[in-house]
């Protein structure tokens, strides 16, 4: 039986599930690495209900849960305009969050987020998408530059006490 995926927009009422895949996506993907107590610290200030709600909110912003059979398997964040956290260009999207549980992983899951934030894009008109991806994270470095991103700068994130460094990738949109 084929897996039924679902794509799905979601505003502040979803905000507990958002917490949840928040928390445990991030968690299962930079805990392996990373102290407990940048991780401890990251969560409690960056994943709460409070924030997340507040993002949700925002005009500018857009979140998606993938379901696979129901169950939500991974989540995408979009920004646009100022909503952006470093380009904020308007001929742009930033792909800020695209996570998967690691359950769902290995069943081009990541693809289809990533076609659909494209397909996003290429409706709004946007000549690029771009995102950050930590340096070590180099699972998601090279699926990136399998698709077609490439580098272009670097920002410093900040995990807990940490300063850690992303590379800023973006992938030139095709006229359709």
């Amino acid at each position: 039986m084929e897996a039924l995926i679902e794509f799905i927009q979601i505003d502040s009422s979803a905000t507990e599930a958002l917490v949840a895949i928040s928390t445990e996506t991030f968690t299962e993907t930079f805990a392996p690495t990373n102290s407990a107590g940048s991780m401890a610290q990251y969560v409690a200030n960056n994943l709460t209900a409070t924030k997340l709600s507040k993002e949700l909110d925002c005009r500018d912003s857009a979140f998606y849960l993938v379901k696979v059979n129901s169950e939500v398997a991974g989540y995408l964040k979009l920004n646009f305009n100022e909503a952006q956290s470093d380009v904020k260009d308007a001929n742009a999207v930033e792909i800020e969050r695209i996570y998967l549980k690691r359950a769902f992983q290995g069943q081009k899951l990541g693809l289809f987020l990533i076609n659909k934030a494209i397909e996003i894009a290429k409706l709004e008109g946007k000549r690029y998408v771009w995102l950050g991806v930590w340096e070590h994270n180099h699972k998601a470095i090279s699926f990136y530059q399998k698709i077609g991103f490439v580098q272009f700068d670097s920002h410093e994130f900040k995990l807990g006490d940490e300063i850690q460094l992303d590379l800023m990738m973006k992938l030139e949109l095709k006229e359709a």
